[in-house]
């Protein structure tokens, strides 16, 4: 392969995995955001996210039908709806899995987060079957970047899409945490729930309100990957769920910079992986660097060690 083509094609994977990177960083927020304010693993997680996908589905099916086929109007209506739907997911789970077992031991909230994820992938199946389902193109087209004799560096419209949605929520998330009254009340809890309810912060709805705020990334997420692969089943949510948390934990758990930071790393790795070494491998390279973040570096890159209090 000639030079022109051989950095063409790079780039070509950059675009790709960052592309990829975008959407597992919206999964791994809803994960570090759990555990920043409550210290839990929440494992249903990328079930929340598949259910988003499958609402994208489903809305994209009755506009089609309703003859709303102008893309930008039927995403705004996907992306609203999905959101409403998988928020409602998230705020349930919370109550019903979680609250109740809120001043137990680590293990019994980690045993019921699995057995959540694993009742929300039979009920999606037994609803909706298990064969996959598929979409046609919402957004098609795009730029070519660069020509050249045998390659050609391609950006989608999808792809742009969403790389820009991303950044916008992750400005719009980051102006909420850092200067809201709810973004306030997230951090005292984050440090100490006993005194932040002392102060006057109602604990319960802060925790409800960030697990509804991690359902809504996944949503987006969800709507961003039924577009972008066209494909979806009731299984997408625990592989994709699991690179989410990888990410989560390679740029920090706890840490919403980090967890974009580790979707985005998790996406180049997978994308450069399934080009230069092999597809078929590519999972076995993502989790290969959940081992090597949690033996050389347990707090992540962009992590801070806890500090047991006595």
């Amino acid at each position: 392969m000639e030079i022109g083509a051989a950095l063409g094609f790079f780039l070509q994977n950059l675009i790709n995995g960052v592309t990829l990177g975008a959407i597992y960083g919206l999964i791994a927020i809803g994960y570090t955001m759990v555990y920043g304010i409550i210290r839990m693993i929440n494992f249903a997680h990328g079930e929340i996210y598949m259910i988003g996908a499958f609402v994208a589905v489903l809305a994209f099916s009755v506009l089609a039908a309703a003859g709303i086929t102008a893309a930008p109007l039927a995403l705004i209506i996907v992306l609203g709806i999905s959101i409403a739907f998988t928020a409602a997911y998230g705020w349930t789970v919370e109550r019903v899995a979680y609250r109740p077992l809120r001043g137990s031991g680590r293990l019994a909230p980690l045993i019921s987060a699995i057995g959540m994820s694993i009742f929300l992938q039979n009920y999606v199946m037994l609803t909706q079957g298990a064969r996959p389902k598929a979409l046609q193109p919402v957004i098609t087209g795009g730029i070519d970047l660069w020509q050249g004799p045998n390659f050609t560096l391609t950006l989608s419209y999808s792809q742009l899409f969403i790389v820009a949605v991303t950044v916008a929520l992750m400005a719009a998330f980051t102006v909420l945490i850092a200067r809201t009254p709810l973004g306030r009340a997230q951090r005292a809890c984050e440090q100490d729930r006993t005194m932040a309810a002392l102060l006057g912060i109602n604990v319960d709805r802060t925790i409800s309100l960030t697990f509804v705020m991690g359902a809504s990334l996944a949503a987006v997420a969800g709507v961003m990957v039924t577009m972008y692969y066209g494909v979806i089943d009731f299984f997408i949510g625990f592989l994709a769920g699991l690179k989410a948390f990888t990410a989560a934990v390679l740029g920090g758990i706890g840490s919403l910079p980090g967890a974009m930071l580790g979707g985005l790393l998790i996406g180049l790795i997978e994308a450069f992986f399934t080009s230069y070494v092999s597809g078929a491998y590519k999972d076995v390279a993502a989790f290969s660097v959940l081992i090597l973040v949690l033996v050389l570096r347990p707090s992540g890159l962009l992590g801070r060690p806890d500090i047991e209090k006595v």
